[in-house]
């Protein structure tokens, strides 16, 4: 009886060391399942082109609605990589993306106003953005 509990015990413990994994490890096994480098520039150079339009003051509303529409698009799909395994850098990406969300609707409205609120929408959101990426960074090692 006591042979039989020690060895369920040992493989308990042999089963569980096999299924854990460090924090880093698997918000590096994260990153690069998602892509998330790739994501990260694909979703900033949206953003810089919209905001580089959303100043423009010759931008037509076809070319704000079409350079807003692929950023909500890429932001979406960057989106769906959530969650991370980490709770603060899944907060710090999901008010990111939430935020350029918001931006991207606010600049395909191409109005004087929504332009100016839509620039500050996205500049916020890319700041917290360079926060996640940076946590991310810190914590794997990557780039």
């Amino acid at each position: 009886m006591i042979r039989r509990i020690g060895v369920l015990v040992a493989a308990g413990l042999l089963l569980s060391a096999c299924g854990s994994t460090s924090a880093t490890n698997a918000l590096r096994q994260w990153s690069r399942q998602s892509a998330f480098t790739s994501a990260l520039a694909t979703v900033r150079g949206d953003a810089r082109r919209a905001v580089g339009e959303l100043r423009a003051p010759s931008s037509s509303p076809s070319v704000l609605h079409t350079v807003c529409a692929v950023l909500a698009f890429d932001v979406e799909q960057a989106q769906a990589s959530l969650p991370t395994p980490d709770s603060q850098t899944t907060n710090l990406l999901s008010r990111a993306y939430s935020r350029f969300l918001i931006g991207a609707n606010q600049c395909y409205q191409a109005s004087t106003p929504s332009r100016s609120l839509a620039v500050a929408s996205l500049e916020q959101a890319g700041a917290t953005l360079a926060e996640a990426a940076a946590r991310v960074r810190a914590s794997t090692g990557g780039p």
